[in-house]
């Protein structure tokens, strides 16, 4: 993998010269995961910013009795454990591959003299800082006024936005993954899927989803429309 090349890709890095550049991708460690692997756990001490160069990460919290709640599911090019970059101390959360892949790693100290060298590197940190805030107050939103037809139908045209509007699409994820993600249960998940397509919003195959009424799903989401 040229890490330089993937580097200069990633939103994070825009504005870097090919010198820092390669500095940057001279200090980053390339480390593959496997499957359920642990990355690191929720007050490890923090050393530095991961990257996600391939597969999926789960960004994810326990409760005192062991209930996991999925906070963020990451993937290609998506930075995770940026805040104690500047924060130091401790990871706030559990991180596990979800599939095999890869991960990259940039120790914080060097990261911090790059940030200190070029603030066009700082500005773009504050801006992946900013997104996740918003994604943040959204999860919160969502677990805590909304019902899980609302949750459901959200992440469903999300889904469809990322893959570009489309109205048939896959599953990126396990459906047991995308109900600990919603703050619901497999068998509530299956429910609402079956009521969904009963009502002729969608049609679901397998892992792939077709939306039939867009309309509807997006009222369903707003909480203007209610399944039956």
């Amino acid at each position: 993998m040229n890490l330089k090349s993937f580097l200069s890709h990633l939103p994070l890095f825009q504005g870097l010269s090919d010198g820092e550049l390669k500095t940057l991708s001279e200090i980053a460690v390339e480390r593959p995961v496997k499957a359920g692997e642990m990355i690191f756990s929720d007050g490890e001490r923090a050393a530095g910013l991961n990257i996600v160069a391939a597969g999926r990460v789960k960004i994810f919290k326990l409760s005192p009795n062991g209930k996991e709640q999925i906070l963020h599911i990451m993937g290609p090019g998506e930075p995770f454990a940026e805040v104690p970059v500047f924060q130091g101390g401790n990871y706030p959360a559990n991180a596990q591959a979800i599939e095999a892949g890869r991960v990259l790693f940039i120790p914080r100290d060097e990261l911090l003299k790059a940030i200190r060298k070029n603030p066009a590197l700082a500005l773009g940190m504050l801006a992946v800082l900013s997104r996740r805030l918003r994604e943040f107050a959204s999860t919160i939103e969502n677990l805590s006024l909304r019902g899980v037809p609302e949750r459901l139908s959200a992440y469903l045209l999300y889904l469809s936005d990322l893959a570009g509007g489309v109205d048939e699409f896959d599953l990126d994820i396990k459906k047991g993954l995308i109900a600990n993600l919603l703050g619901t249960t497999g068998e509530s998940l299956s429910r609402i899927l079956g009521k969904m397509t009963q009502a002729g919003i969608i049609r679901v195959d397998g892992k792939t989803i077709t939306i039939i009424d867009r309309k509807s799903l997006a009222d369903v989401a707003a909480a203007r429309q209610a399944l039956e």
